[in-house]
């Protein structure tokens, strides 16, 4: 008899013991079943055709067209983007040609649409240049389209008067004569005299 309880009593902790049991085992199965799972997705194959979210968008440039003419080798008129400067373009047409009058020419300035690029000849002086139907000095920096680095580079012009004077024509539009830059701060009448021979108003 003494046996017999003995006997039930280990049954009954021996089937709290095995639900436990068979109770973990499950839950391991699951955690490898899900652990798979993952290993699965990380390890599928990346399509290269696919776009990718941390790969750089191609610059987009817009497209100008520039005419050169004159003392360059292929005269034309040519595609350009608005990041270029005329030595991209002389460089686009061929070249100079062994007459051109190089230093007529600031192969700095930033090319715009419709902008002619007439190289002269060595001797000639003249105007180098048509840009909109209008004459331009190429060796001039046009004022109303420069930039704080193109300004920066003039004559007696540091970054602080560059910036000044970028910020007054914002503000109040295009310079209309070489005088108005006397209402720039900084701007004084010895600095717009050493001005005159290298700007193009308007």
């Amino acid at each position: 008899m003494y046996t017999n309880k003995v006997k039930r009593i280990l049954f009954i902790i021996a089937i709290p013991i095995a639900i436990i049991v068979v109770l973990l085992i499950t839950s391991g199965e699951k955690d490898e079943d899900e652990a798979e799972r993952k290993v699965d997705v990380n390890d599928q194959p990346i399509d290269p055709s696919l776009p990718s979210s941390t790969g750089q968008e191609k610059d987009v440039t817009s497209s100008i067209y520039v005419d050169i003419k004159g003392e360059v080798k292929n005269p034309g008129v040519y595609e350009m983007d608005t990041e270029e400067r005329v030595i991209d373009a002389i460089e686009t047409a061929g070249g100079f040609t062994n007459n051109a009058n190089e230093s007529l020419v600031n192969l700095a300035q930033k090319v715009h649409d419709e902008m002619v690029i007439d190289v002269l000849p060595v001797g000639d002086n003249g105007t180098p240049a048509l840009t909109n139907g209008q004459h331009t000095d190429i060796s001039k920096i046009r004022i109303n389209q420069a930039t704080v680095e193109e300004i920066e580079a003039l004559n007696g012009i540091g970054p602080a008067k560059a910036e000044a004077i970028v910020q007054y024509r914002d503000e109040n539009g295009p310079f209309q004569q070489i005088e108005d830059l006397l209402e720039v701060s900084g701007i004084g009448e010895k600095t717009l005299e050493s001005l005159e021979d290298d700007i193009q108003v308007p």
